[in-house]
């Protein structure tokens, strides 16, 4: 049976190592990190990921605050109100929070957002430095946060054969470039995948992102896998990942489970980056 990887220990420890940071750069800086997060519509995910966001945020003595507007909202509405919040200097980071309702065009919106306060590395410039190998400003957090996860197995990266199962420019891009950077062998399925099973299988580490309840079964993992399911949904009265954790379980040798795997690391990473920006603000 498979180690699990319990990502809310693993946010924890490095919300942790961050407190004392954060309070020693306010004390000789005066400066709070501040993020701003812009909510449209009643998607109740949404509603709880940014709940989540505050919580923690207070929790670590940075200031937040939430745009919550209507669906009825226009897309120039949002534009005019992400390039508001680029010329406040007291905000450090903004995120535009996914989904956006109908009509409103998302890669329009989240282009309008500063580079420099782009905390959720989804801009087209932190994007194409990542794409060309170099350092963006920031990172995806979801990303970011599987790259931790797997680094605390001591399974290397290095030569690694990695699946990758979906193509968002939020989850499967991102972190099939960052598996690049460090020299593991990488593949990309997605929808049209012929035989998603014969690929998978090939996995020594599988990170799954399609957003299809349970769709990876224990026969499509390559025994001994690590396998980071990033999946979020509701089956039934219950919360299940893109992978059966049931089956997989029995032939992975580590697996995040869901909830407490991957969610909880993607709001430390936002954290993570919206300090780096207040940080880089005072130089």
């Amino acid at each position: 049976m498979g180690n699990i990887i319990n990502g809310k220990e693993v946010s924890d420890k490095i919300r942790e190592s961050m407190s004392a940071q954060i309070e020693e750069f306010k004390n000789k800086t005066g400066v709070v990190p501040r993020l701003e997060v812009v909510l449209v519509g009643e998607d109740p995910a949404s509603q709880v990921y940014v709940r989540s966001k505050e919580k923690a945020c207070a929790k670590l003595g940075m200031e937040s605050k939430t745009h919550r507007l209507p669906e009825s909202t226009k897309q120039e509405q949002l534009v005019d109100l992400v390039r508001t919040l680029n010329k406040d200097k007291k905000v450090h980071g903004i995120l535009v929070q996914l989904p956006l309702p109908k009509g409103i065009n998302a890669t329009k919106v989240l282009d309008e957002i500063s580079p420099e306060k782009d905390v959720d590395g989804l801009h087209p410039y932190n994007m194409g430095k990542l794409l060309k190998g170099e350092d963006p400003l920031f990172v995806s957090c979801t990303p970011q946060g599987i790259i931790e996860l797997i680094k605390t197995t001591g399974v290397p990266i290095k030569g690694a054969e990695v699946v990758v199962v979906g193509r968002s420019n939020i989850v499967g891009k991102p972190v099939a470039l960052l598996l690049l950077q460090q020299h593991a062998t990488v593949t990309i399925c997605h929808s049209r995948t012929k035989d998603l099973g014969e690929v998978t299988r090939r996995a020594d580490i599988l990170i799954v992102s399609v957003g299809s309840p349970q769709i990876v079964k224990g026969d499509m993992i390559k025994k001994g896998a690590v396998v980071i399911d990033v999946g979020v949904n509701r089956l039934s009265d219950k919360l299940v990942g893109d992978v059966d954790f049931e089956s997989a379980k029995e032939v992975a040798s580590f697996i995040t489970p869901v909830p407490r795997g991957v969610g909880p690391m993607t709001i430390a990473m936002l954290l993570k980056n919206t300090f780096l920006a207040a940080q880089r603000g005072v130089k």
